[in-house]
């Protein structure tokens, strides 16, 4: 069998230092699921008598509110999860950003698993399910990019609907856990409101303004279509960088594979 030339050597270990930096990184996301899913302050999401195959089905909402901007929408759904969703569409969308980082969290570190143990111990096998893996990514972010674009006022009016039932939900029970994810919102969109007017309420939700700057706050439905409109091209530019990750990763891991298999035929 003949050793690596100095090249495939190369390749070899970028391959090895790539996929550790991004087995940790898989490992952090996962961290920040199980934290959210764990935690006492979010597990009675998912805990209790109520919460096993709780079926949430949402038809027909309308919100309507007296602004420049006025959305209305309306859709039907119905989604399965292990969680308690007596309050509607933010519970769901907590719940499936935390089984999102889960699922992310754990195929970052099998595909970072892979790609370090496929390269050091020069596995044609790993590699493969490595090269596998990036392709089944790879195929997903290439929809996911094109459903995006295709539905971009769907997808703005899907994030609008759920601030404004954040937002009708905290005005009509006041729980901790909406203020906390209105403040979250408002304060990265800098933003205040459904009408950008202060409500009594709700003000400490808001982004903390001094003298004029008070006078003139932003709708947070006009800030999210805002930041769809200007951030468009840096949302696409991430997303073909990471195409450009994953098909370097493809092609790097296939020249190791074929090299590895190729000095294994030599005697």
């Amino acid at each position: 069998m003949a050793a690596l030339s100095g090249s495939e050597m190369c390749v070899k270990y970028l391959m090895f230092a790539f996929n550790l930096i991004f087995w940790l990184a898989g490992t952090g996301v996962l961290a920040i699921g199980l934290w959210l899913r764990f935690d006492p302050k979010t597990r009675g999401l998912f805990e209790g008598a109520e919460s096993p195959h709780v079926f949430f089905t949402g038809n027909a909402h309308t919100h309507t509110f007296t602004h420049a901007h006025t959305h209305k929408h309306a859709h039907t759904y119905m989604i399965k999860y292990h969680c308690r969703c007596s309050d509607g569409g933010v519970c769901v969308f907590l719940c499936v950003g935390v089984h999102i980082l889960i699922i992310a969290g754990s195929l970052m570190m099998v595909v970072g698993f892979l790609g370090c143990c496929g390269a050091i111990q020069e596995s044609p096998c790993m590699l493969g399910l490595f090269f596998f893996f990036l392709l089944i990514i790879f195929a997903i972010e290439v929809a996911a990019g094109i459903w995006g674009f295709s539905n971009q006022s769907k997808v703005v009016d899907d994030i609008t609907q759920f601030y404004l039932e954040t937002y009708q939900n905290y005005k009509n029970t006041s729980q901790d856990t909406l203020r906390e994810t209105l403040r979250l919102i408002q304060t990265g969109l800098d933003c205040c409101g459904p009408t950008g007017s202060f409500e009594d309420f709700a003000k400490d939700t808001c982004p903390p303004r001094d003298g004029l700057d008070s006078l003139i706050t932003k709708s947070c439905p006009d800030a999210i279509d805002e930041v769809f409109d200007s951030k468009l091209h840096i949302i696409g530019g991430v997303g073909i960088a990471i195409g450009v990750i994953l098909v370097f990763g493809m092609i790097f891991s296939m020249l190791l594979c074929c090299a590895i298999r190729k000095s294994r035929e030599i005697v």
